[in-house]
């Protein structure tokens, strides 16, 4: 068997924990036998985190596969899918570690199960290096649903650095396959909301705070737009530990999302954490695409999937996004093409991502 592997180079372009995502789930999807050397060659900490151990046994558990070299620490797995089943999964990395994470490396797999899922992620729900459980259900949540499917994502708590503690449950049927999507309009901006939230000891006054400092930092490019970010206190039983953060939202008269978000940690000015999000977001809007920084590799994966061309407008292409390019290609039929986007206004720094995809269909249905 050994001979038929799809060998992976763990350590090349990006070089973390988002080659494991990808090529793990497009693994289970193809019923493609898989050996990943080198991960996260070139990471402080090589091999595998926590929360790398856990994407992997949860899509090992989605489809009854077998997975050797899973510990933490190591550099080289193997991994052998069986067949997609729906059903109730866990999911804990038992540590701060991004429940977004988990269910990257997850969603797409359950998408193509026999019967609906119910996965129960735990972890961290707002982590460094890691979409927002905000940003996942306001901005994620609606733009990857034009796939053609549906998702319910239950925060049922929440968790912060250094513990985590928290769990997400996300409910899903499977679909017979995914529409392609085609998001090349922007449109211009007709609202800007958001949340800015504190947790455990930490006072409502640092969430008024950064929602003020972020309403200054948008005004002074965006003066005629209400701009409504709500500082909110996290009730006490529906968050473990100590944590602040803020998102912020555009929406457009197209229907598209893009965000900035910043997390609070002890010692940083809660002014500077509301500036940081507020400039990710006008970075994102400047550059004239349809999608953020965050989303652009977060939807390649359903793109190689769907059937049909899928093209998508984005802002300069990030590593992970030309990371999750190269796997998608690697391992299916799937094939990309990004060209600078003919733009009206040359000051945009704009590409298309245009993606013929492998039109997966779902063998179970």
């Amino acid at each position: 068997m050994d001979g038929d592997r799809v060998e992976i180079d763990g350590g090349i372009m990006e070089g973390g924990g988002q080659i494991l995502r990808v090529s793990t789930a497009l693994s289970c999807l193809l019923g493609l036998p898989l050996r990943v050397r080198r991960i996260r060659a070139g990471r402080s900490q090589p091999g595998l985190r926590p929360q790398h151990l856990s994407g992997l046994e949860i899509v090992r558990d989605l489809c009854d596969g077998k997975l050797n070299g899973g510990e933490i620490g190591s550099t080289e797995i193997t991994f052998t899918p069986g067949k997609i089943k729906g059903g109730t999964h866990i999911a804990d990395t038992k540590t701060a570690g991004s429940v977004c994470l988990l269910m990257q490396v997850a969603m797409p797999c359950v998408l193509f199960a026999a019967s609906p899922s119910e996965l129960h992620l735990k972890g961290g729900t707002n982590a460094e290096m890691a979409p927002q459980i905000d940003y996942t259900v306001m901005v994620f949540k609606p733009i990857v649903e034009k796939f053609n499917f549906t998702f319910n994502c239950d925060i049922k708590r929440r968790g912060y650095y250094p513990q985590g503690g928290g769990e997400v449950v996300v409910k899903m049927s499977p679909v017979k396959e995914l529409s392609p999507i085609n998001l090349t309009e922007r449109g211009t901006v007709t609202k800007i909301y958001g949340r800015a939230f504190v947790a455990g000891a930490l006072p409502i006054k640092l969430a008024k705070d950064m929602s003020a400092a972020a309403v200054r930092c948008i005004r002074k490019e965006i003066r005629d737009l209400y701009i409504n970010i709500q500082p909110v206190r996290e009730p006490d039983d529906q968050a473990i530990g100590t944590g602040s953060g803020i998102i912020i939202v555009a929406e457009t008269s197209m229907g598209c999302l893009l965000a900035g978000s910043s997390l609070g940690k002890r010692g940083k000015n809660s002014d500077k954490v509301g500036i940081e999000a507020a400039e990710m977001l006008l970075k994102n809007l400047k550059h004239g695409g349809t999608v953020d920084d965050s989303l652009q590799d977060q939807l390649i994966i359903f793109m190689a999937l769907a059937k049909g061309v899928s093209r998508v407008k984005s802002g300069p292409i990030t590593l992970h996004t030309q990371t999750a390019i190269h796997f998608a290609e690697q391992l299916t039929k799937a094939k990309f093409t990004v060209t600078k986007s003919e733009e009206e206004d040359p000051g945009n720094d704009t590409y298309i991502i245009e993606c013929q995809g492998m039109g997966m269909i779902n063998p179970n249905l």
